[in-house]
């Protein structure tokens, strides 16, 4: 009789857990980075005449917490690609936390509060464009020019992200770049990231200064009165994040038609992948701009619907010729791009106008743009996959691969459209129903479009919503509740839902 062998004992995988303290580290590196960005507002301070301490103080606070957390992570040498999302997931908090800290210690007494100043600074370096201020007018120059800068920096922050820190993510870098821009032209500009941050970066930077000129022109000529230096500038550093905060109390209502059609040029051009614009414009391909999918059905979606818009608009006798194919042509661009800005109160205009501009929150930029919400190649994708279910449908045998400017696309990058424009759509509900509920025990009374307003446009990083929150209103009235809860929205949207949901699985943390 012959003995059994032992069974064979499979050893187990060692764990593998998520380096936070080197994590951390690359977050106070990254802190340190960013308190430089006050000497810019200490300046503007400086040459108003008023006060620059806040600033300098503000970044003194932020650089030795940077520096601390960067000691913390001296030592780590592991961080790869799991670390990358609680970076850049951390990094924003801390972001917002540092444009937070002008506004506290500024005196100013519109912020003077913690969770006001956050959702501020939260709104600009998310890009937002959402505002507790009700006064712009009584705010230094200098805090809002601090104000408009945050946006500016927001809305390339991934890029800066790249070039400063994410050489050290190694295998990471690339697959947090392309989750930010994803799309094929990222793969096509350059094999190392760091190229291609800087490239993305330096056309960015030559577009808020090209715009910034030509309004700046507009002032010095005479074509735009209003259009100052301060407001040139002040105004281009929002338009290319798609931001949408002005120094001005009714935004861009104010300013010339010239100076509108101008802004709607570059809210467009924000708009779409910048990867593409640089082949377009840099490399001078100007057929793969005219080729690409998402670009032809993102042009198409702002054509279609400024001229549904201007037609319900003359129709409905509230604006007629060209005022009424601007005032269409502007808002729909601005809510379609996610920037925020405005050239009328359109609080009160009909309710299929105001159903319009609701619709065009959820559409988003382009792929690669500076734009929030879900973005137009998600929709582009989902209603490819539809029409494949429904061809499949009557003929289950045949095989249908989906193909994105002619590229054949994986089922794995279906599932995760899919799976984000499903969380999209829970987060927007539950955001929705959650600032609601808050409404009803605290106050302000607002109607279900205004509550539905509220959540589409702090998660898709828009700004303005309705009623009291319109373009010419303010959140300052929401209870600190609500406040929380849009601030955690227009930061889910930001970093685009997945990688902060996945920061709350067990399966991140250890494996």
């Amino acid at each position: 009789m012959t003995g059994s062998a032992a069974p064979t004992r499979i050893p187990r995988p060692p764990r593998v857990t998520v380096e936070v303290r080197g994590a951390l580290g690359l977050v106070g590196t990254l802190t340190k980075y960013l308190s430089l960005a006050t000497l810019f507002p200490a300046g503007v301070a400086i040459g108003y005449g008023e006060p620059p301490w806040p600033f300098l103080a503000a970044g003194a606070i932020a650089a030795l917490a940077g520096l601390a957390l960067e000691r913390l992570g001296r030592d780590s040498h592991t961080i790869g690609f799991r670390e990358g999302f609680f970076v850049v997931a951390v990094t924003w908090l801390f972001a917002a936390a540092v444009g937070a800290l002008p506004y506290l210690l500024s005196g100013e007494a519109q912020l003077d509060r913690p969770v006001d100043a956050y959702f501020e600074a939260m709104s600009g370096f998310t890009t937002t464009g959402a505002s507790v201020l009700t006064d712009i007018a009584a705010v230094n120059r200098s805090l809002l020019m601090w104000r408009q800068f945050t946006q500016w920096l927001g809305g390339m922050g991934i890029i800066v992200l790249a070039l400063a820190v994410l050489p050290r993510l190694r295998v990471g870098g690339r697959q947090l770049l392309e989750s930010e821009m994803p799309g094929p032209e990222i793969e096509q500009l350059s094999v190392r990231i760091r190229s291609t941050a800087q490239r993305l970066w330096l056309l960015y930077v030559a577009l808020t200064a090209a715009e910034a000129l030509i309004l700046a022109i507009f002032g010095w000529t005479g074509i735009d009165r209003r259009m100052g230096l301060f407001n040139a500038v002040a105004h281009a550093f929002t338009t290319l994040p798609t931001g949408g905060f002005s120094p001005e109390p009714r935004s861009l209502e104010g300013f010339s038609a010239a100076s509108q059609w101008v802004v709607v040029v570059f809210m467009v051009l924000a708009g779409l992948n910048f990867a593409l614009l640089y082949r377009a414009f840099v490399r001078r391909r100007l057929g793969a701009l005219v080729r690409d999918e998402e670009a032809r059905l993102f042009a198409a979606v702002v054509v279609v619907v400024s001229a549904l818009l201007a037609v319900e608009l003359w129709h409905a006798g509230v604006v007629r010729g060209e005022a009424a194919v601007r005032a269409a042509v502007f808002q729909v661009t601005s809510m379609t791009t996610t920037t925020g800005y405005a050239s009328v109160d359109y609080v009160g205009w009909p309710a299929l106008a105001l159903m319009i501009l609701v619709a065009v929150m959820f559409v988003g930029g382009s792929a690669g743009s500076t734009g929030g919400s879900i973005k137009v190649v998600r929709h582009l994708l989902l209603g490819k996959a539809i029409r494949r279910e429904i061809r499949l449908t009557v003929h289950p045998e045949a095989v249908m691969p989906i193909r994105h400017n002619g590229a054949v696309v994986d089922e794995r990058t279906l599932r995760a459209v899919t799976t984000f424009v499903l969380l999209y759509i829970a987060l927007f509900a539950a955001g929705a129903a959650a600032i609601a509920l808050d409404a009803a025990f605290q106050g302000p009374r607002i109607s279900t479009l205004d509550a539905i307003g509220l959540s589409a446009t702090t998660l898709g990083n828009v700004g303005p919503g309705f009623g009291l929150a319109g373009p010419m209103g303010s959140f300052a009235q929401f209870s600190d509740v609500s406040t929380v809860v849009m601030t955690l929205l227009m930061w889910l949207g930001r970093l685009e839902v997945i990688p902060i949901v996945v920061l709350f699985t067990r399966g991140y943390w250890r494996v």
